[in-house]
């Protein structure tokens, strides 16, 4: 099995090149992520999850690859449970999530990150008020306080 440094040295080679909107390094949301589940009571495998939530959404590593890694299967399903499918509707994505054990810890850290006021600050205002308007309705969906 993969230790989680070496999980986290793969993430950050896989979105090596990848920014996210505010222009910052994508492998920055990927350890707030990381570090919000350990903060939570989070187990290694969610932490090694949430290294690795947006890889195969994002194409940095494709689904053949998490299906040959050498992770344990509870992280393989938190990563396939929080990979957006296109054209998904939001409530089918939340109850994937709802269903997965592990799952819901990673997503709620994720949109803490996402939501955060700070990291919001620096998009244009139309842009803020689409993402606010996503994160708040996903929080919903999934029962988590606002």
């Amino acid at each position: 099995m993969m230790t989680l440094r070496e999980i986290e040295a793969l993430a950050r080679r896989a979105h090596g090149g990848q920014r996210d909107k505010a222009g910052r390094p994508y492998a920055e949301h990927l350890g707030t992520v990381a570090a919000g589940v350990a903060a939570r009571g989070g187990t290694d495998e969610q932490v090694a999850a949430a290294w690795l939530h947006d890889a195969v959404e994002d194409d940095a590593l494709t689904e053949e690859w998490l299906a040959a890694a050498a992770l344990t299967e509870p992280t393989k399903e938190i990563v396939r449970a929080l990979t957006k499918r296109p054209g998904e509707p939001p409530e089918a994505y939340a109850h994937r999530i709802l269903s997965t054990p592990g799952a819901l810890l990673v997503k709620e850290a994720d949109l803490a990150h996402n939501a955060d006021p700070a990291r919001l600050a620096v998009l244009d205002e139309p842009t803020r008020a689409r993402l606010t308007q996503k994160y708040a309705t996903m929080r919903a969906l999934l029962g988590l306080p606002r």
